[in-house]
């Protein structure tokens, strides 16, 4: 186990991401959040996009999961899914790098393993972005340090699948790879019943960090805008 999946285990990671075109997109803002969620206990935080990477990791000394989302035209992987984008992530100098881990095509052609021989050859640690349980054993087989729950629910396949996924966080415990449950997390009721499934930490977002999603639920509910 490397120091920093130590300093990950039995902790929480607050994604730390904003919607397009909003202000708290800019690298400044993201650090700030940053800066809040470690203060208040977080035990690392995923970041998207080299500028925001780079304040983040001037802004807290603990793990960085570093992304960098970049669409290609007819290719759906857009989570780290080339070389230039983990050579982004590896410059802003986060300690693990997120891909989507996914058995769909990628713009370079390269498959799983070739993306972890990769990642680990900047020397940082492959986090493996998963949908399904054969996902999970593509990756851990490929040698990915960690395996996450993240794309389940996101892809054709997996659409209707109710989250936390917590059936494919029991598969990514039972590979003995580092096992994280990311997406759907909204409240503490759902940070431990992933743990209680066999996570090693967990990962939310959009319930702690996405200001812009909070604020359109709650004035939604109000009489202006009916």
């Amino acid at each position: 186990m490397t120091p920093v999946l130590e300093a990950l285990r039995g902790g929480l990671i607050v994604s730390v991401q904003a919607d397009a075109g909003s202000v708290l997109e800019a690298p400044e803002a993201i650090a700030l959040l940053c800066r809040a969620a470690v203060a208040n206990g977080a035990a690392g935080v995923r970041v998207e996009g080299s500028a925001r990477l780079g304040a983040a990791r001037r802004a807290v000394a603990t793990p960085i999961v570093g992304i960098v989302k970049r669409a290609y035209a007819g290719f759906e992987p857009y989570i780290t899914p080339t070389e230039r984008e983990i050579a982004e992530v590896v410059a802003a100098q986060a300690e693990i790098v997120a891909f989507d881990a996914t058995g769909r095509a990628r713009p370079d052609g390269r498959d799983v393993g070739a993306v972890v021989a990769a990642i680990h050859a900047h020397r940082r640690l492959a986090m493996a972005d998963c949908s399904t349980a054969e996902d999970v054993r593509r990756a851990v087989a490929a040698g990915a340090d960690i395996v996450a729950t993240t794309l389940c629910g996101y892809t054709a396949a997996t659409r209707d699948e109710s989250l936390p996924a917590l059936e494919l966080v029991r598969a990514c415990a039972a590979s003995g790879t580092f096992a994280v449950c990311e997406g759907g997390v909204s409240s503490p009721d759902d940070v431990r019943a992933a743990f209680a499934a066999g996570a090693d930490a967990v990962v939310v977002g959009t319930a702690i960090t996405n200001v812009d999603a909070l604020v359109r639920r709650f004035v939604a509910a109000t009489p202006k805008v009916r």
